[in-house]
């Protein structure tokens, strides 16, 4: 029994100890922290809490776009104006193409960015599916993305057969009228081998393989056969390389892909998540990272370029880590980190880093086609990459030696939701459908012209009307403001209000991640914010970006037989005790860390204690009678 209360009581005096060193070490970092920028003690991702009822209002808005952009024949129809259409697509093939969404304001279906809306709204609800759920709105986020993924499905018929286009773009656009009166030929486009589109193909191969990961606990076939499809494309565009803008010029003038090779690593990406074939792993890392991936130089998420939507998606790796990962694929995944970071810096806006293409509002802001969408994109990676920091208890990112914590980030994410949604100069909410004061003319054919109204091909009096649109095209979020802060309402102007489905993916992305807020659950067990090294008789903790290192004499935890090896008795020391606030390390918590830790030793010792007392009552009362009077 004494044997086995000393024990205890090594512990106790462990924990005692790392407490004493953990305070020591707390003072240090913040002494020699840079800036001594105080940040408050980091939440952690939990539970969904309580709906932010302005996000969780304009998330309900925004997904109803998806229902407006619907071809085929229509379930569960909840658009008064809208109807079946496009039912013969796909006809001349022997195929049935009437699925699928409408690209924007036409009726053309486009696959390269109908498959980018589809990965951009799986990966939103595998990070925010219990959000989506808390504010009511995860089934309209299922059945917009299963109505894109039925069309990708019959778009690929085999293996090296992809269709990329419905419609002709020229006779499309020669006609303003209603979906369900068109009438013009809508002829097929595919990609295969003699004309290669690995763009598309593996544009599509990353949403079909993050869409199998939505539906895997729903629909077990449907996401078996989704994979099945993905792994096929990958193959596909990988094998036959080529532009689909160079097979077909004619794309140019629409989706004018510049370049292949970062489709083949976000797919390769979205392929490793769903199926943990390392193969993919060592695709986007060992054999094509310094090739494709443009490592330290950050650049705009977008339909056209995957890289910092592929940095931040694999920057999940090495947040959370894995035992399977090997020493060349984890330096990978630290470059793809690396750059995810670098991105992150150009965002906010007092970084040092600070991109200068934003509005006089603090809108992120580039010239060009539905400048909204960088807003929106920027700010979905952006809360992303927050709550992977606050999940793994990472206090900040360092932008040219500032410091910025997950808040930071998020406030950023927030800010641009917020514009969005009329916190602008214009006091206008881009996002129709949404408050009290938004576009009234959009640029869209269905919106615009009357349900009952007869056009035939040539309805262009709508497009020129000066009236508002007879029908609220809901969710729509517009191209946006020019970069001092105006907007002109007006249906000729598309540039400014017509809308795409692009944009609703990453939008619903955004609002999804800022709808709740989340309940602390308490430091959880994948901290990669600091990792153990050993060092000539020391242990060695370092923050996630190597700086502001402190040594740990080992002599702390050596005398007592009970740490086993080194690396193993220290591991147990940090993990338990030193290693979550070292993680935080930038909040300024030293006292707070001594009590934590000391909370951790009485904790740890009030057992061994109790066992010592009733050890001693159980000896006293099964004494013999008159042994207490012999001693």
């Amino acid at each position: 029994m004494g044997k086995y209360t000393r024990g205890c009581c090594g512990w106790l005096i462990v924990a005692l100890i790392a407490a004493l060193v953990a305070t020591a070490a707390m003072f240090a970092i913040m002494k020699r922290k840079p800036g001594g920028r105080h940040i408050k003690p980091l939440p952690v991702p939990g539970p969904p809490g309580a709906i932010d009822s302005k996000y969780g209002d304009a998330l309900g808005v925004a997904l109803q776009f998806f229902q407006v952009q619907k071809a085929g024949k229509l379930e569960n129809n909840q658009i008064p104006w809208r109807g079946d259409s496009a039912l013969t697509d796909g006809k001349e093939a022997g195929l049935d193409l009437s699925k699928g969404m409408y690209d924007a304001g036409d009726h053309m279906k486009f696959t390269f960015p109908m498959a980018f809306t589809a990965t951009v709204l799986s990966w939103s609800v595998l990070e925010y599916g219990d959000q989506m759920s808390a504010a009511k709105q995860l089934d309209p986020a299922l059945d917009a993305l299963k109505w894109i993924t039925d069309f990708l499905i019959a778009a690929h018929p085999s293996d090296n057969v992809l269709y990329i286009q419905v419609g002709d773009p020229d006779l499309d656009h020669n006609c303003w009228e209603r979906p369900e009166t068109m009438t013009e030929k809508r002829p097929l486009t595919q990609i295969n081998k003699k004309s290669p589109g690995s763009d598309v193909a593996a544009e599509a191969a990353a949403a079909m393989a993050a869409a199998s990961m939505v539906f895997k606990s729903r629909d077990t076939t449907y996401s078996d056969v989704l994979l099945q499809h993905a792994q096929k494309l990958f193959t596909f565009a990988d094998t036959y390389r080529g532009l689909s803008s160079e097979s077909y010029p004619k794309l140019q003038d629409f989706y004018n892909s510049t370049s292949y090779v970062d489709e083949l690593l976000w797919a390769a990406s979205w392929l490793y998540h769903a199926t943990g074939d390392q193969t993919y792993l060592s695709y986007v890392t060992v054999q094509n990272g310094k090739t494709y991936a443009d490592w330290g130089r950050p650049t705009w998420f977008s339909w056209d370029d995957k890289n910092p939507g592929t940095q931040v998606l694999l920057s999940r790796l090495n947040f959370f880590g894995s035992k399977q990962i090997s020493n060349a694929e984890n330096e990978g995944l630290k470059s793809y980190r690396d750059t995810a970071e670098a991105v992150i810096c150009g965002l906010i806006p007092d970084s040092p880093q600070a991109t200068a293409s934003r509005t006089g509002g603090g809108l992120v802001w580039i010239s060009g086609w539905n400048s909204l969408q960088h807003a929106t994109n920027a700010a979905f990676l952006a809360v992303v990459y927050s709550d992977y920091m606050l999940s793994t208890r990472t206090a900040a990112v360092q932008c040219s030696g500032k410091y910025y914590s997950p808040t930071d980030i998020r406030n950023f994410a927030a800010s641009q939701a917020n514009y969005i949604l009329g916190d602008n100069p214009m006091k206008l909410s881009y996002l129709v459908g949404y408050g009290s004061s938004y576009p009234q003319q959009v640029h869209h054919r269905g919106a615009s012209i009357p349900a009952d109204a007869k056009t035939g091909c040539k309805g262009f009096q709508y497009l020129h009307s000066p009236d508002p649109n007879p029908n609220v095209a809901m969710g729509a979020l517009v191209g946006g403001p020019f970069q001092n802060d105006t907007f002109v309402d007006s249906r000729d102007n598309a540039v400014q209000t017509e809308s795409s489905t692009y944009n609703s993916g990453t939008l619903v992305g955004l609002l999804s991640g800022l709808v709740t807020t989340s309940s602390v659950i308490g430091i959880r067990v994948r901290l990669s914010g600091v990792r153990l090294l050993q060092d000539a008789g020391t242990e060695r903790a370092r923050t996630a970006d190597g700086t502001a290192a402190v040594l740990v004499p080992v002599l702390v935890v050596k005398p007592f037989s009970i740490l086993w090896s080194p690396p193993q008795g220290a591991s147990h020391v940090y993990d338990d005790y030193l290693r979550p606030f070292l993680a935080a390390h930038e909040a300024d918590i030293a006292a707070d860390a001594t009590a934590s830790h000391l909370q951790a030793a009485v904790a740890l010792g009030r057992p061994c204690l109790s066992r010592r007392v009733s050890s001693q009552l159980l000896a006293a009362t099964s004494r013999p009678a008159g042994a207490e009077q012999a001693q």
